[in-house]
């Protein structure tokens, strides 16, 4: 059997499909999905918390995450709704909505993704290195994870104001990263070690995979006798200004 000839018209980089980027609208949509997102989620929390201060924190001592006790492995999904006291939700509260909202408003379903990542890794990484009968719930490995998130994700996705957000958000709250190191009494360091390496994961997991804007290669035609000159195409300055506008998520 002969090799088939290659079409010239074709170009298999050209020609294969490229995600359009969110419109102005499209990213007001996703913004008021994360703040509902998010609203709700708080709203779970407390009404956890509620059910959980009425029966003695039963909840929390019967969900923990144990380190090395098998039984309690599936419960790395649920410690992130439980708290030990009011000042614990409360001290937890604000900075989850707050990153949840920034980690959630382009995209709803990478965040929901995003948030089960965080939760296992968090929750794995007490289980596998925490010494000592310690019960460990919180949300604040979540908050951990969104935080890392929200920092590395402009990178990841080459989008200018996503960096720049990363950038504001890191140089903020940089101090978050001193209870992600052993010495803090009382605080599971390793839960937000686990879920800031959980954030950081997804960032690059959760990338913005868009291909490259086509380029039509070829002979600029010329201009015909007497006849206007011909639009700019693919290939001018202006449409490579547009690409580079794009790249940077200016577009």
């Amino acid at each position: 059997m002969g090799t088939p000839k290659r079409d010239p018209n074709k170009d298999p980089k050209r020609d294969r499909p490229v995600a359009v980027p969110m419109s102005p609208e499209q990213m007001i949509a996703e913004a008021r999905k994360a703040f509902f997102v998010m609203f709700g989620l708080l709203a779970v929390v407390w009404l956890v918390q509620l059910a959980n201060f009425s029966d003695h924190y039963a909840l929390s001592r019967d969900y923990a995450v144990v380190s090395g006790d098998v039984g309690t492995l599936p419960d790395v999904l649920v410690a992130p709704l439980l708290h030990w006291s009011w000042a614990h939700i409360e001290s937890n509260s604000g900075p989850l909505f707050v990153f949840g909202f920034l980690a959630a408003y382009r995209g709803v379903a990478r965040f929901l993704g995003l948030t089960l990542l965080i939760a296992l890794s968090s929750g794995l990484v007490v289980w596998f290195f925490e010494h000592g009968d310690v019960a460990t719930v919180g949300a604040s490995g979540l908050i951990f994870g969104y935080f890392g998130y929200v920092v590395v994700r402009g990178l990841f996705d080459r989008h200018l104001i996503d960096t720049l957000v990363g950038i504001v958000m890191g140089a903020s709250f940089a101090y978050l990263l001193t209870v992600a190191v052993p010495g803090t009494p009382g605080v599971s360091w390793l839960g937000h070690l686990g879920g800031l390496l959980g954030g950081l994961l997804g960032a690059w997991l959760f990338r913005d995979r868009r291909a490259p804007r086509a380029v039509t290669g070829g002979i600029t035609p010329r201009t015909p006798a007497g006849g206007n000159a011909p639009q700019p195409g693919a290939g001018s300055p202006r449409s490579d200004l547009y690409k580079e506008l794009d790249d940077l998520g200016l577009l």
